[in-house]
């Protein structure tokens, strides 16, 4: 019988299959870290474009802060602006009041039987003192205020007996509450003076 020494051939194939197995490990070895550097390129490149629109956007908000920040300095100087118009709009309307006030009140007068001695205003209040021949020249006098659509209430502070020139008179002083301009306005010294008669 022939005896055949296979040893040598499985070794050889052992041999064989070994390095087989290295190379496809050595291979996926490869092959992964080809893959991880790929990923890692990407990945890089994402995060440098990523920097990139970040860089892009906070230089945007900087730019974008500024022009609120002058958008604000201009409401605030419009702001001023308008306020120093609504004073210049309140000075205008007023500017002619003293002159209104004093028409309407001469208008009001009861001639020949009354006279001023002394007239004062402050904001929203009109004081008058005078002199009246009596209670009734007083009286009719601080109906025509009241009608005269200037005042929003006509009070007699103070009706005394004086004598004048041996003269019985009476000496007295008046309150009255000023309306608002506008209201006021809307009826003016020629329907006060149509009250009066």
């Amino acid at each position: 019988m022939i005896r055949i020494n296979l040893l040598q051939f499985r070794s050889a194939r052992t041999k064989e299959n070994i390095r087989r197995q290295l190379s496809i490990s050595l291979l996926v070895v490869i092959m992964t870290l080809v893959s991880l550097f790929g990923v890692y390129l990407l990945l890089g490149s994402q995060i440098d474009d990523l920097n990139s629109r970040i860089k892009t956007t906070t230089a945007e908000l900087e730019k974008y802060d500024k022009i609120n920040r002058e958008i604000e300095e201009i409401k605030k100087k419009l702001d001023n602006l308008n306020k120093k118009m609504d004073v210049i709009r309140q000075l205008e309307a007023n500017r002619y009041e003293p002159v209104r006030l004093m028409e309407i009140l001469t208008q009001m007068i009861i001639d020949k039987r009354m006279w001023f001695t002394l007239m004062e205003t402050k904001p929203g209040v009109v004081s008058i003192n005078g002199i009246a021949m009596d209670d009734k020249t007083v009286a009719d006098f601080m109906v025509r205020l009241e009608g005269c659509g200037l005042f929003s209430a006509v009070s007699l502070k103070t009706l005394k007996q004086v004598e004048v020139q041996k003269t019985p008179l009476k000496s007295f002083e008046i309150s009255c509450q000023k309306k608002p301009l506008k209201t006021a306005e809307t009826q003016g010294p020629e329907q006060a003076g149509a009250k009066k008669k």
